[in-house]
C-alpha cells in the first residue's frame, strides 16, 4: 500500500507544468531527418515515408533517434497489419557492445499474433516480457490508428493507450529489479540505465507510424 502511495504522488507530480521544452516533432513526415539505421547508417529498404506516414514493410533494420533522452513525454500514432507485431523503444543502449536494447512499449495484433499466447507481458503496452499492462487496455484492431504516450520521469515510467493510463512502474524499486531478474534481459548487464535513444523496433511486419512527438522534462 505505501508503495502505491508513493506512486500515486509522483504521478500528482506529472500533472504540475514541468516544461524544460515545448513539444515538438521527432518525424517530420518528409524525411528520416533526426534518425538513423544501426549504428549511424542509412535506414533500411524496409522503411519508407508516404503521406505524412513512417513505414515498415519488411527488413528495414531498427530505426534510432539521433538524440538520446532521460526524461520525457513522448506520443505517437501507430497501426498494424493484421498479425502484426512491433515495438518502439527507450532508453535504448548498445548493450555490451553488440545490441541495441532498452525497455519496449509492445504494439501487437493480441488477437492473432502468437505472441500473445506466451504470456500477459508480451501484450500491448506492456513493458515487453518484463510486466503485463496494469490496467484493461483499449487497443483497437489491426489496420486502424492507435494512440501511444510514454511519459518517464526520474525513473518513473507511464504506458498510455488512446488516452488512458494502461502501466506504470518504478525503475528504481526492488520490484523493479526483481522483474528484470525474471526477464529476458537478466544477463544484459547495463539494460535501459535511465538514459538513451528512442528505436523503432524492425520486426518486418507491415507497420505506419504518424505524429510522433515528444517533450523533454527536467
Amino acid at each position: 500500500m505505501k508503495s502505491s502511495v508513493f506512486f500515486a504522488i509522483a504521478l500528482l507530480s506529472l500533472s504540475v507544468p514541468v516544461i524544460s521544452g515545448e513539444t515538438y516533432s521527432l518525424f517530420d513526415g518528409k524525411s528520416f531527418a533526426g534518425w538513423s539505421g544501426a549504428d549511424g547508417g542509412k535506414p533500411g529498404p524496409g522503411w519508407s515515408i508516404a503521406d505524412g506516414e513512417l513505414r515498415l514493410d519488411g527488413k528495414g533494420g531498427n530505426l534510432l533517434s539521433e538524440k538520446e533522452f532521460t526524461n520525457f513525454d513522448l506520443e505517437w500514432e501507430w497501426k498494424l497489419a493484421e498479425g502484426g507485431n512491433n515495438g518502439v523503444k527507450y532508453w535504448v543502449t548498445k548493450v555490451g557492445g553488440k545490441e541495441w536494447l532498452g525497455i519496449e512499449y509492445q504494439m501487437l495484433d493480441d488477437q492473432k499474433h502468437p505472441d500473445a499466447k506466451n504470456g500477459t507481458k508480451r501484450l500491448t503496452a506492456s513493458f515487453y516480457d518484463i510486466q503485463a499492462p496494469t490496467a484493461k487496455t483499449n487497443v483497437r484492431p489491426s489496420g486502424e490508428w492507435n494512440q501511444s504516450r510514454v511519459v518517464v520521469k526520474n525513473g518513473k515510467i507511464q504506458h498510455w493507450l488512446n488516452g488512458e493510463l494502461v502501466n506504470e512502474a518504478d525503475t528504481t524499486s526492488e520490484d523493479w529489479k526483481q522483474k528484470i531478474a525474471a526477464s529476458k534481459f537478466k544477463a544484459k548487464e547495463g539494460f535501459a540505465p535511465g538514459k538513451g535513444k528512442i528505436m523503432l523496433t524492425d520486426h518486418s511486419d507491415r507497420t505506419s507510424y504518424r505524429n510522433i512527438r515528444i517533450k523533454e522534462l527536467d
